[in-house]
């Protein structure tokens, strides 16, 4: 079963599986954390250890199954199966609710196994996640680009996450509604997902040029990439994904606490709050479209010292003007709140063109061999070790903020302030470094004419 780069069956399950997986994982990234605060207890090293572990879930997960897709040369069953299984265990979270009858009736020992089980179902629900999104669509959608569509399905790459939030967040707060049902959400998603799961398995069709790889027995070629004659080897590939890290530990540092910061410190309900962020990236997601024609005339790297520098700005303007006595949490479109929804659309313009130009640039460096391993390796650059390290110093600065407080019942709560985007944004200054590099080596192999992809080459 094969299909053809630009035939209507490749853009139809471009969108339609690459929607369902940014919805499923705004729900994990964003209301799973809200839920927590919601449902479990406001501590933010909850949502630090889900976020973390479910990282390390992740990785590994796309390592290992992009390492088995490669080998028998077919996506279409990862996806399919991964899909299903992900919607099933989305639903499967929200039941954790129902074993938390409060953190003061049950006491402190029982509070950690509710703890744990939170974050055991969630990283279950990130491995098969990872398994149909990070390791079969992504590698699936490699194998469809050529140098003629790369733009474009760069643009449909960047415009996923930001529909995908806009969607997760509007639609989201407003099935969870003033009563807090979470598990509506979690049922409407996951059966959303396992549908397209299915509709993958019988309809899917791999790429023609997609034929079986095998590089010695499975661990050895599942560890080909970090040998000394892989990954390191590859001065422009190596020096995008630490640009692109670096970029999102600062972002790690805020978003995973967006939303509890708007709710809880803000006084803003979820419905609101998912008005105000999708408002803002359906706006900024309006910059991917001349980006299209910019990518596709090697001007990747500008466009991502740009993104940088108003995803900052953005910042600086939430931690220094952005205050819950200057916001009207009665009036959404207020004008007292038009400086927020302009920060929130900065914020969100920089994250989305670096996510287009970061995502292209890395993926034509990919061998043609190995495409479905090197997700593993965007994941560990993408999202692992920006996860861990972000989300980490999030936590650090939210438990020593002048949000934590201690409640009535002698409980201390974290609630985010201002301060996660004021570290943020000084961070972003490092990756402006491996950036310089990289543009160097960018433009160097683009004078050269060694741009195709299939270049690169990992020795056995």
């Amino acid at each position: 079963m094969k299909t053809k780069t630009n035939s209507a069956h490749f853009w139809l399950f471009l969108w339609g599986l690459g929607l369902a997986g940014q919805l499923c994982w705004n729900i994990e990234n964003q209301w799973f954390n809200t839920f927590v605060y919601a449902k479990i207890a406001k501590d933010s090293t909850i949502v630090t250890l889900m976020v973390v572990t479910s990282a390390l879930v992740t990785t590994f997960s796309t390592f290992l199954f992009g390492t088995l897709s490669d080998r028998i040369g077919s996506r279409r069953k990862f996806i399919a199966f991964g899909y299903i299984a992900w919607g099933i265990f989305t639903i499967v979270f929200g039941f954790t609710e129902f074993l938390n009858t409060g953190i003061v009736a049950m006491g402190a020992k029982s509070s950690i196994w509710i703890a744990f089980l939170v974050i055991l179902i969630d990283n279950i629900m990130s491995f098969f996640g990872s398994m149909g999104n990070d390791s079969g669509f992504s590698a699936w959608s490699n194998d469809l680009t050529t140098n003629q569509n790369r733009g474009q399905v760069g643009a449909v790459l960047a415009f996923l996450p930001v529909i995908g939030t806009i969607i997760g967040t509007v639609a989201g707060g407003l099935l969870i509604g003033s009563d807090d049902n979470y598990n509506r959400l979690f049922w409407c998603m996951g059966i959303f997902v396992i549908t397209a799961g299915i509709l993958s398995l019988l309809f899917l069709k791999d790429s023609p040029t997609l034929l079986p790889h095998r590089n010695g027995t499975l661990w050895q070629q599942f560890t080909a990439v970090f040998r000394s004659k892989g990954l390191f080897t590859q001065k422009e590939l190596l020096l995008v994904c630490v640009t692109t890290a670096l970029f999102f530990i600062s972002f790690n540092i805020y978003f995973v606490h967006m939303g509890n910061w708007m709710i809880y410190r803000m006084g803003f309900g979820a419905d609101s709050m998912g008005l105000i962020q999708g408002i803002g990236l359906l706006l900024a997601s309006l910059l991917v479209i001349p980006c299209i024609g910019l990518i596709n005339r090697d001007k990747t790297p500008i466009i991502t010292f740009a993104a940088i520098i108003i995803n900052m700005a953005g910042l600086w303007i939430l931690a220094l003007f952005i205050r819950p006595e200057n916001v009207d949490t009665q009036k959404l479109f207020s004008p007292q709140n038009l400086l927020l929804f302009f920060a929130i659309f900065l914020a969100g313009a920089g994250y989305i063109l670096v996510v287009q130009s970061m995502t292209m640039w890395v993926k034509q460096l990919y061998p043609q061999e190995s495409r479905g391993q090197f997700e593993g390796i965007r994941v560990l650059f993408f999202t692992l070790i920006p996860m861990i390290i972000g989300t980490v110093i999030g936590n650090i600065i939210i438990k020593n903020g002048a949000g934590s407080i201690v409640n009535e019942y002698g409980i201390t709560e974290n609630i985010p302030t201002e301060s996660i985007y004021l570290w943020a944004a000084l961070l972003l200054i490092f990756p402006m470094i491996p950036l310089l590099f990289g543009t160097k080596a960018y433009y160097k192999r683009v004078k050269e004419g060694a741009s195709q992809k299939g270049s690169v080459h990992i020795p056995k």
